[in-house]
């Protein structure tokens, strides 16, 4: 696949902790970024994804139901929340 080179401002700690990453595991900076980048992407979908599921249970007026899902969507969050 064709490469394209971007120039990217982030915090000097951020940068150091990359590189000491990508020296670690012997790969570049640029593909540290790439795998990062398709990460953030994949979650996005999947977030996009969920939303949808969740909209289309929207309609549930069964107070178990309602219960569960209110339970299941604080457990999610609790589980995401320092995901990116």
């Amino acid at each position: 696949m064709k490469s394209v080179k971007t120039a990217i401002s982030i915090e000097k700690p951020l940068f150091e902790q990359i590189n000491s990453l990508a020296d670690e595991m012997n790969m570049s900076r640029s593909r540290i970024f790439s795998l990062a980048a398709k990460e953030f992407i994949q979650r996005h979908k999947n977030k996009d994804l969920l939303d949808a599921i969740n909209s289309a249970y929207d309609d549930v007026t069964d107070e178990k139901e309602a219960s569960l899902k209110t339970a299941m969507r604080s457990r999610h969050s609790n589980m995401v929340q320092d995901q990116w």
